[in-house]
């Protein structure tokens, strides 16, 4: 059944309007089927008429033209586009055909009468939807016969024993046509079942999602309220503990033998209380950036301050591993005006991140203005001997480390360098990297630097740290 009703020349009657409907489609590939088979299996019936008849009379003209009429239907489908009024033809044709039928060739035991049932379940079925026109026209055409019957009577122009063998034509072709309709409308049920059962689908899935929407908002609400504590919560007691140890060691170092085990201890204390500070504070600027309340903040400020602010924080982790920290800052005088303190924590989160994983090496920061006619920017380098080139894919996601040993020999909690690049993109800019084997990384940050007129004279200077040797510029 599929095969014959998916075949191109019946495709071909198809119209454009009920290509987006599984159901109509179907229903108008049927349509064409039936309208363009069912008038060859009728042909047996109008060719027996021709030969039993004495003459060529009127009736058994209509009769003929009426069965050969329904070959058109599929025309008038494809050039209106429209499945109800073709259906509408469909139907009405064959009820009048039927009934014309049974008042000339036998009357109430005509072999034509089993059609006029043939008619109205078509009708219920194709226009299921306009069951009073259905109704309505079958009982006109069914009042107008019965008003003929009343006047005129029935005409007998065919022998009873001619009859006989028609009535097994028209059964045989009734008989392969309601089998057709029979294999269709079992296949338009299944796809309805199997629309009705996607459909099912389809609501459990968006009731799903419904659910899972209401817990993830649950979920971040909760977790605003959790990071806004956290801020008071850690911060201000951390905060405390940092500053009294502090106290502690300056008392510690004025007092004879300072540098014993109580300093040693106190200066532990200092320490892990700044670490824990750190990746409470990391955690507190990703969760900042990732709900974009972080605000911009501009003011004007020069570039040699920036950089000396910079060294002075990130020199510490740079000489714990044994390195040297060298920075390249021709123009100190350079007016800036941006947010200085993002741009601070962008270059002390490379600066940081290089000097973790670079040991007995060199760490470089470079920086400098290039001016244009559009726009000046600030480019800012740091270039190092410690990262891998396989570990730059991953390096600027949130709580991702290059591999999962890290943490334990280094620390941190994998968000620098993803708030670095949230950083940059909030301030109009982007961060690349660039890494050889054996040689290091080189992390290049790009962003607007909205510069003032240049001073007249300019400091061209390097900042090498106390206790590094010094590199020419």
């Amino acid at each position: 059944m599929r095969s014959m009703t998916d075949n191109w020349i019946i495709n071909s009657f198809i119209p454009g309007a009920v290509l987006n409907s599984r159901t109509g489609l179907e229903m108008a590939r049927i349509f064409v089927f039936t309208h363009l088979a069912g008038p060859l299996i009728a042909q047996p019936m109008g060719i027996f008429l021709y030969v039993v008849s004495p003459q060529m009379t009127p009736q058994l003209a209509i009769m003929v033209a009426g069965i050969n009429s329904f070959l058109l239907l599929p025309i008038v489908l494809k050039m209106t586009g429209s499945m109800q009024l073709a259906t509408l033809l469909s139907f009405q044709g064959l009820t009048a055909l039927s009934l014309f039928g049974t008042y000339f060739y036998g009357g109430f035991t005509s072999p034509f009468l089993p059609w006029l049932i043939i008619s109205l379940l078509l009708g219920l079925f194709y226009l299921s939807k306009r069951l009073k026109l259905v109704l309505g026209l079958f009982g006109a055409n069914l009042g107008v016969f019965l008003a003929c019957v009343w006047q005129l009577g029935l005409p007998n122009d065919i022998a009873a024993q001619d009859l006989r063998a028609l009535v097994w034509l028209s059964i045989t072709a009734a008989t392969v046509y309601m089998t057709w309709m029979a294999l269709y409308y079992a296949r338009v049920m299944a796809l309805r079942t199997e629309l009705q059962t996607e459909a099912d689908r389809y609501r459990h899935t968006v009731l799903e999602l419904e659910r899972t929407r209401e817990i993830a908002e649950r979920a971040n609400r909760n977790r605003s309220v959790f990071f806004a504590k956290m801020s008071h919560e850690l911060r201000t007691p951390l905060n405390v503990i940092i500053g009294y140890s502090e106290i502690l060691l300056e008392d510690c170092a004025d007092q004879p033998g300072g540098s014993g085990q109580k300093a040693q201890d106190l200066a532990r204390i200092n320490a892990a209380g700044k670490h824990l500070l750190a990746l409470v504070s990391e955690v507190l600027d990703t969760e900042s950036v990732e709900k974009n309340v972080q605000g911009v903040e501009i003011t004007e400020f020069r570039l040699g301050d920036l950089c000396d602010d910079v060294v002075a924080n990130a020199y510490p982790i740079v000489n714990n591993n044994s390195s040297r920290l060298v920075v390249d800052c021709p123009v100190r005088s350079e007016m800036l005006r941006t947010d200085r303190t993002k741009v601070a924590q962008i270059l002390i989160n490379l600066l940081g991140n290089a000097g973790k994983f670079t040991k007995s090496g060199t760490v470089t920061l470079t920086l400098h203005v290039e001016k244009s006619i559009a726009d000046d920017r600030l480019i800012a380098s740091v270039s190092d001997t410690g990262i891998a080139p396989e570990a730059l894919s991953k390096l600027f996601e949130n709580y991702i480390q290059a591999d999962a040993t890290i943490s334990s020999r280094f620390g941190g909690t994998g968000m620098g360098l993803a708030i670095t690049r949230k950083f940059c993109s909030l301030l109009g800019g982007e961060i690349d990297v660039k890494s050889k084997l054996g040689e290091g990384s080189t992390f290049t940050v790009d962003i607007p630097a909205r510069l003032a007129a240049r001073a007249k004279n300019e400091e061209i200077s390097e900042v090498v740290m106390p206790g590094l040797p010094k590199v020419a510029a």
